[in-house]
């Protein structure tokens, strides 16, 4: 029973799309890290081998078997130096059922969060325009008032790095309902999320900035953004295969690759992504290449130089030596070689695009599914490591910190965490509690993070190669830390994600304790629900008579009716994760009454079960009930207090509906 319990809790955890969290605000850091030298000392930027032919035989040796391995239909790639294509291919399927191949001059993919690189290029077309300023209150741009939080306001700049200190938000993310499409005008106020903290100090990714700055674009420019960006960005690089439009044009529906969770199994239907300027572009993987090779040249034909070079060559303050933000790009280091990218996530899509300024340069990958076991995610780290190996390489030169040092280092690091980019306020916070980030030691001492073996092809082998610099052997990515009184204070990666940073979970809401206490209460109130029926039955078999009379009885009998509640309860959850596997678009409306229901039910059978289980625990004591009554009365007081705390903690209570 135990183990069922926490294979459901497991299940629960799957509600959690993107990664969420409940810790509050931070302070910025409040001393300054070492500095910490280069580990990897690049050649002279050597590309002559990068030839069609070459690069062409390298995909089709690596790309096809992985695809199989992974039960991926089909892919795209395609790679650029200075103003030319070396290479754009497909790979399989658009369309499995009617065997349509990828064509990269005409098959659209949606390279989701790759997407936002086109509403930082207009944005950034609006700051040359002088009608944008970057470290400006955006509230001077938008007709409803964003709060200031702790007294600051948000700036563009903020919104490009990820710092704009808003949680995570998914009501209003991603649907397979050509009906949620909606104005961003109606959006933006709408789906406004909390603020958790100051903005400039704690990267936190957010898709709802990112719509937001598209709606200044919107509004300052006097152009829907759509209008904006077809007539700004696709029509003058000739991008004829490209749209953010939801549904598509009717010209483009032909062409549009179909997502699948694998190729085993049906498609799914186009997916609409609500914040639009986040996510929602569909495009070709040649006109990928053409966006490539317009920022590889210093924006030609969409931007000036300068501007591109602002862009490209901002570094935001981060954690340690770590990859940073630019200006809506982020650093990708490998081999010493300093790429700027971004990549993309819907649910079926999985897309990455690369840019080596020094190399001159640009690779582009779309898949149009998961693959087995989310492989989509590993496919293209390999790629990238196994392309910048080949085209790109370096000369390994990282230090190693002394082994008793590393070991106190890493018991150090030994954790459950929260991440920065998560649900604070609201009931999306509890599956953060239920997804928690840990860092274990292995048995030779080192570190290790379960959560990111996911993101590489192998095996990850930290080592210390500074104090709190951690390299993995494997791909040369670094894991660093901040140090402060002796404890760590927060981390972050090199694996895509200068975005986001992990901090110590708060005693109060560690899973290392709360999941294991929450297993128990919920296995407790299953007991206690399933046992008043059963013991019923048996005393109406053998015609015994109730031990419990008047208030005992009564309190007895409540006590059970809100284990009995409790479950309901639980259930509901349950239901609730399921839809939301089948359809993130579906708690984003058509569930809402769910959600109120739980929302008010849960605190009322959690609440409950306390209240009545204190109650008759005080009349087992006063009426000197026998022990294993009053052990059974202690046992459910606990897990009403368990469940308790979790409703208050991770607020399954109110009726607002951003989350």
């Amino acid at each position: 029973m135990m183990q069922f319990i926490h294979k459901l809790m497991v299940g629960l955890a799957a509600l959690a799309a993107v990664p969420l969290a409940a810790q509050g605000p931070v302070p910025a850091p409040a001393t300054k890290k070492a500095e910490v030298p280069p580990l990897i000392a690049a050649k002279p930027v050597q590309t002559a081998n990068l030839t069609r032919t070459d690069l062409e035989a390298f995909l089709d040796g690596f790309l096809p078997y992985a695809l199989e391995r992974a039960r991926i239909p089909g892919a795209v790639v395609v790679v650029v130096r200075g103003d030319q294509v070396v290479l754009e291919k497909g790979y399989g399927f658009a369309d499995v059922a009617k065997r349509r191949p990828v064509l990269p001059e005409t098959t659209l993919f949606r390279p989701g969060s790759v997407s936002k690189l086109f509403t930082w290029t207009a944005v950034m077309q609006q700051v040359e325009a002088g009608k944008l300023d970057l470290d400006k209150d955006v509230n001077s741009y938008i007709d409803f008032k964003i709060p200031a939080y702790q007294g600051k306001p948000i700036t563009l700049r903020n919104i490009m790095t990820h710092t704009a200190g808003f949680e995570e938000s998914v009501r209003y993310l991603i649907s397979n309902d050509p009906k949620a499409v909606m104005t961003l005008k109606k959006q933006m106020p709408l789906a406004l999320p909390e603020r958790v903290f100051a903005p400039g100090t704690t990267p936190a990714y957010s898709n709802y900035a990112t719509a937001l700055a598209g709606y200044i674009v919107e509004r300052v420019s006097g152009e829907s953004f759509d209008d904006y960006v077809d007539n700004h960005i696709f029509k003058p690089l000739g991008m004829t295969h490209a749209s953010f439009r939801q549904p598509l044009p009717k010209t483009l529906v032909a062409d549009m690759a179909s997502g699948y969770p694998d190729i085993t199994q049906k498609a799914r239907p186009f997916e609409i992504v609500i914040p639009a300027p986040a996510g929602s572009l569909s495009a070709s993987g040649a006109d990928m290449g053409k966006f490539m090779i317009a920022h590889l040249n210093d924006g030609a034909g969409i931007l000036k130089p300068e501007t591109a070079k602002m862009m490209h060559d901002y570094k935001a303050p981060g954690v340690g030596p770590l990859n940073a933000m630019a200006l809506g790009f982020y650093e990708q280091w490998v081999n010493g070689h300093r790429a700027i990218a971004h990549g993309g996530d819907t649910v079926w899509f999985h897309s990455y695009l690369w840019l080596f300024p020094d190399a001159d340069v640009g690779v582009y990958i779309s898949m149009n599914s998961p693959g087995k076991e989310g492989a989509a995610g590993a496919i293209r780290s390999a790629l990238f490591h196994k392309f910048a190996d080949r085209y790109l390489p370096g000369t390994e030169a990282p230090g190693q910190v002394d082994a008793k040092a590393a070991r106190q280092h890493a018991q150090m690091m030994a954790g459950n965490y929260v991440t920065s980019r998560g649900s604070f306020t609201n009931f999306m916070s509890l599956f953060g509690l239920l997804g928690q980030p840990t860092v274990t030691l292995t048995e030779e001492g080192k570190i290790s993070v379960p959560g990111l073996d996911g993101l590489g092809a192998g095996a990850r082998d930290w080592v210390e190669v500074e104090p709190f610099v951690w390299r993995d052997t494997g791909t040369g990515e670094r894991l660093a830390a901040e140090v402060r009184d002796g404890r760590i204070v927060r981390w972050s990666l090199d694996a895509g994600s200068p975005f986001m940073v992990f901090e110590p979970a708060p005693a109060g809401i560690n899973a290392a304790w709360l999941n294991v206490a929450l297993i128990a209460a919920i296995g407790i109130a299953l007991l206690a629900a399933l046992a008043w029926p059963v013991r019923a039955l048996v005393r109406r078999s053998f015609k015994a008579d109730f031990a419990l009379t008047g208030q005992a009885r009564r309190a007895y009998r409540l006590s059970r009716l809100c284990a009995w509640l409790i479950l309901v309860a639980l259930a509901g959850w349950v239901v609730l994760v399921v839809a939301f596997t089948l359809d993130i678009g579906s708690i984003g409306g058509p569930l809402d009454w769910l959600i109120y229901l739980l929302r008010v039910l849960t605190p009322v059978a959690t609440f409950g079960l306390l209240g009545t289980a204190a109650w008759h625990l005080w009349l087992c004591v006063r009426d000197k009930r026998r022990w294993t009554m009053k052990l059974g009365a202690v046992l459910l007081l606990f897990a009403g207090a368990v469940l308790t705390w979790v409703t208050l903690a991770f607020h399954l209570y109110g009726f607002g509906m951003v989350y």
